[in-house]
């Protein structure tokens, strides 16, 4: 089979190192293999999504010497697509409207003495709106009530046939718990699908083999995992990196303005000493 992997930025700032060093690390391991790299842009998120943002990904790839086969797919093309995701799976009766705002999600968690928390360290959503009855959803609903869309974990997981597991590079086959999550979000208030919903759909779309990604993601693969399984999706194999830090041994990320790749052409940085900086010397 051959190795294809991808790079998924969202244009919500410029990259930085810490995404030089994803996107090289994807591309090696494809251009290593014989196989083909695959750029894709996730820009589910209109409020933070900029266009000058999408530009100078481009630009900046370029600048670092890496290429992709094919078409860019850029995931706000394909809304409908994702749409048709969450009606299947709405139609087995695995997802349900939510209505809740955040303070009750607060509220009723705080009433719990020891409330059960998601990977992220965020408390699980305790289905206030998951017992609530057709008529009462679909009058909201017609009310133009914002809503997001939930999985029902417990009805999910009674679909399998058995547990779920991935490959891990380096670690071979490994159990996943996607339970942890409890009903995860798979179409926000304020986006149409969650990346939780894209990712995977994308994944298996555009026949991806290797997922390669910071290792702050790999609880999520848990999920995706249950999400490819529900759906009929292949199951790729995953490689989770290390994240780039500074010196205080920070990770790098465009809230904590990171130096950017931008701000390194402009300041003289070559492409081969980017390269290196990012943790690939030629």
């Amino acid at each position: 089979m051959s190795t294809i992997t991808r790079f998924a930025p969202s244009p919500t700032g410029l990259l930085h190192l810490g995404h030089a060093y994803a996107a090289l690390f994807a591309w090696r391991r494809a251009r290593d293999a014989g196989g083909r790299f695959l750029l894709r842009i996730e820009d589910i998120d209109p409020a933070r999504s900029r266009p000058e943002f999408l530009d100078a990904i481009f630009e900046d790839l370029g600048w670092l010497g890496i290429s992709w086969a094919g078409a860019v797919r850029v995931q706000s093309e394909h809304l409908a697509e994702y749409r048709s995701a969450l009606d299947a799976l709405s139609a087995r009766g695995l997802v349900y409207p939510c209505f809740c705002t955040r303070a009750e999600i607060e509220r009723e968690v705080a009433q719990s003495a020891a409330a059960p928390h998601a990977p992220d360290g965020s408390p699980l959503y305790p289905g206030i709106c998951r017992a609530l009855a057709p008529g009462e959803r679909a009058r909201r609903i017609a009310a133009g009530e914002r809503h997001a869309l939930r999985l029902d974990m417990t009805r999910a997981l009674a679909l399998l046939p058995g547990p779920l597991d991935v490959v891990e590079h380096g670690e071979g086959r490994v159990r996943c718990d996607p339970a942890r999550f409890g009903d995860a979000v798979l179409a926000r208030k304020d986006a149409p699908a969650s990346y939780h919903l894209c990712v995977t759909h994308d994944d298996a779309l555009q026949g991806v083999t290797l997922v390669t990604r910071g290792v702050d993601l790999r609880p999520a693969t848990d999920l995706h995992r249950l999400l490819q399984a529900l759906m009929g999706w292949p199951a790729p194999a995953y490689a989770h990196h290390r994240l780039l830090t500074d010196a205080s041994g920070r990770r790098l990320a465009k809230r904590d303005r990171a130096v950017t790749l931008r701000e390194l052409r402009q300041a003289g940085v070559t492409p081969p000493e980017a390269r290196a900086r990012a943790g690939f010397p030629d």
